[in-house]
């Protein structure tokens, strides 16, 4: 293999995330909340680049070798070019690789592996960092791919110090609520590709298995002619992806109403909230509002404003919005409906699944052949257009 040449994984949705795989002599971050599938992903990839003859090794630091044999078992994961030790004492580990001599090692996970050296607590912010920079000097000079597992704090950050973010060439996120099977692949830092693709599974049984059809599987329990739903075809890195927004408009004798947003960005539905107030006579200072994006995903670009905003509108009305119409533009504050990047490729995506309706900017350019283009240059005429506007 040529030098820096990628890996491949194996796993499609892992690979498109990485621009290709695996550099030798990479160091690579994976984060995540517990219970989001990590350590399943990562055995998976492992067991696929295993089938293919590479020498793989995993540093289990917080589950018994009888846990992860469990687990390989039920994902059809053993293979004898894949190894396993159960340590977290970091000069085990290192002797571990120096025995195996493996291509690619995962560390799962480096916030309980600890130096005795050192004297601190495993899981201090002195192990973690020296650990880590152990593990990446290593992963250069021997021409491994290494992949360290890190926890996530409450706020959605990685625990341990920062430093961790730079030390390490690639930082991934794997997302996902563990009430819904769906799961999210991120980059944030890429040393070798491009940021900002997303690589999506379904959790099951049988392990993580790629989405070919995201946009199909989050659509295909939608409810027809319900008033507060409305799709918009949203951006991930360079794949368009279809997400239902639904809205519910409550009165409540509350002094303060409740503002709820699950999937959606808080002060964006803030932001839309007061501009259908202000701007286009919606009255929604007497109710509860509730907005969620359906299926687990986080919608939080501007091109989602438009569509949160007719969804709000259609639910304080009770007028259902057309089943094959779909929503994209940005909402400045004094209502104007502003233009959005890469319309053709969402609204090509939309077309894809049979949507023949787009509510766009009036600026934006023609559509694909045989969807129809509703051009607004306001959210109140946008309103105006679908029969959903409730002035005070």
């Amino acid at each position: 293999m040529a030098a820096w040449a990628a890996q491949p994984t194996g796993i499609d949705e892992l690979d498109r995330v990485l621009g290709g795989g695996l550099v030798p002599g990479s160091a690579t971050l994976l984060g995540g909340e517990p219970g989001t599938g990590k350590s399943t992903l990562l055995l998976q990839a492992l067991s696929s680049l295993a089938r293919r003859g590479v020498r793989c090794l995993l540093a289990s630091a917080e589950e018994s070798k009888q846990q992860v044999r469990l687990r390989a078992e039920r994902l059809g994961a053993l293979d004898p070019a894949l190894w396993l030790v159960s340590e977290t004492s970091l000069p085990a580990i290192l002797g571990a690789l120096e025995q195996v001599s493996p291509r690619v090692a995962v560390v799962d996970s480096i916030q309980t592996v600890f130096d005795p050296e050192l004297g601190s607590a495993p899981g201090s912010v002195g192990q973690v960092r020296e650990c880590a920079h152990r593990l990446v000097r290593v992963a250069k000079e021997r021409g491994v791919a290494v992949l360290l597992v890190g926890h996530v704090t409450k706020d959605g950050s990685l625990a341990g110090p920062r430093v961790l973010e730079h030390v390490v060439d690639t930082v991934l996120a794997f997302e996902g609520d563990r009430h819904h099977g769906l799961r999210m692949l991120r980059a944030h830092k890429h040393r070798f590709g491009p940021v900002g693709e997303l690589g999506l599974f379904d959790m099951g049984e049988g392990g993580l298995q790629g989405v070919p059809d995201p946009s199909g599987l989050l659509l295909g329990d939608r409810r027809q002619g319900a008033a507060g739903s409305v799709v918009t075809p949203a951006m991930e890195g360079h794949r368009p992806l279809l997400v239902e927004l639904q809205a519910l408009v409550s009165p409540t004798k509350l002094a303060m109403p409740r503002r709820s947003a699950q999937g959606v960005d808080q002060g964006r539905m803030a932001l839309v909230v007061a501009v259908l107030e202000r701007q286009a006579g919606v009255s929604l200072a007497g109710a509860d509002v509730y907005t969620s994006a359906v299926g687990g995903v986080r919608v939080s670009e501007p091109s989602a404003d438009l569509a949160l905003a007719l969804a709000l509108a259609s639910a304080a009305s009770g007028v259902p919005l057309p089943e094959d119409l779909v929503a994209c533009g940005e909402v400045g504050l004094t209502g104007e409906v502003r233009h959005t990047g890469r319309l053709d490729r969402r609204l090509g995506e939309a077309r894809r699944l049979g949507f023949k309706r787009a509510v766009v900017p009036a600026s934006a350019l023609d559509g694909p052949a045989g969807m129809e283009l509703v051009r607004v240059p306001t959210l109140g005429s946008a309103l105006s257009e679908f029969g959903v506007r409730l002035r005070r």
